[in-house]
């Protein structure tokens, strides 16, 4: 009895070694990504929001606790810079995601030349930030531009000016520039959703009666809505951390008509030299996006079960 007893022990102990060795193996192959994303994600974000607690002067820093933070509760620069942020981020999203879906639905459908259509149409996310701002920035320049000589033809300005310098209407150069940047996201990423729709739905909605709109509406859109959801989200944190394309068209100006929050980030941190104030921005608007990118996936949660 004594002898089967201890051999059972000893039979189960290998059994012991092999469960926690694959309890390990997993975390083994992901060691290397989780290893990048600490060293390249991580240590980054840790160290930016401590510069957020320092004052930085030439050649020294000091630790001021949240004096930055409390500075950026008087701060007006700073009040213009989120709401500029803000109507930036819904006028682009707004126009990226309805022209990206109708160009979504248009390419779902066969018809000649569709391939070289869908090329074109995804061209412009081949295109660098840094180029496109430039490419629009001579366009909107009436001495070597097009596009002034066309607003003033159409009727839209009294004269062929150009519209990146009058503050009423700069932010319409960078917003152009950026729906066109990113239709392709909201094309690509619906269309690759759209052709995931069982045709089947749509040939028994069509049986029964229902038209072209109603289809949309009850077929095509519940089942697009968690892509919605999810690419909706990703692009308001890009663009919202987007200041490439104004940057390079307006640098935040003229009078900071233009001056959004990461433009903002950017001139603190290089051109006034003002690191801390600049991190604890970073902060700011880290903490707004994470707050909104909770509520967007709580809704997606929701839509995917009901789909």
């Amino acid at each position: 009895m004594t002898y089967a007893v201890s051999e059972i022990r000893s039979a189960g102990r290998p059994r012991k070694k092999r469960l926690s060795y694959a309890t390990i193996e997993p975390w083994l192959y992901l060691s290397p990504a989780i290893i990048l994303l600490v060293v390249v994600l991580l240590v980054p974000l840790v160290i930016g929001i401590s510069y957020s607690f320092r004052k930085f002067s030439a050649f020294k820093s000091e630790y001021v606790g949240l004096g930055q933070y409390q500075a950026m509760l008087s701060d007006q620069v700073l009040g213009q810079a989120l709401i500029n942020t803000l109507w930036w981020t819904l006028a682009s999203l707004f126009f990226q995601f309805f022209l990206g879906l109708g160009l979504a639905l248009l390419l779902d459908k066969p018809f000649p030349g569709r391939k070289v259509v869908q090329a074109l149409v995804f061209l412009p996310w081949a295109v660098p930030s840094f180029l496109s701002g430039l490419t629009w920035a001579w366009l909107f320049n009436p001495i070597v531009g097009p596009l002034p000589h066309w607003l003033f033809a159409l009727g839209l300005k009294a004269e062929p000016t150009n519209v990146l310098s009058d503050p009423s209407t700069a932010m319409w150069g960078p917003i152009i520039a950026n729906v066109w940047f990113g239709i392709p996201f909201f094309a690509i990423t619906l269309l690759a959703a759209l052709k995931s729709i069982p045709s089947e739905l749509h040939e028994a909605a069509a049986i029964d009666g229902a038209s072209p709109w109603q289809r949309f509406i009850k077929v095509t859109l519940p089942f697009l809505a968690p892509t919605i959801a999810i690419t909706v989200m990703l692009r308001t944190i890009w663009i919202a951390t987007f200041a490439d394309l104004i940057f390079v068209m307006t640098e935040g100006g003229p009078a900071g008509s233009t001056n959004t929050v990461p433009v903002y980030i950017y001139v603190s941190a290089f051109k006034s030299l003002d690191k801390g104030y600049a991190s604890a921005v970073a902060v700011l608007l880290l903490v707004l996006l994470i707050a909104y990118a909770i509520v967007l996936i709580a809704i997606r949660r929701s839509l995917v079960r009901h789909v």
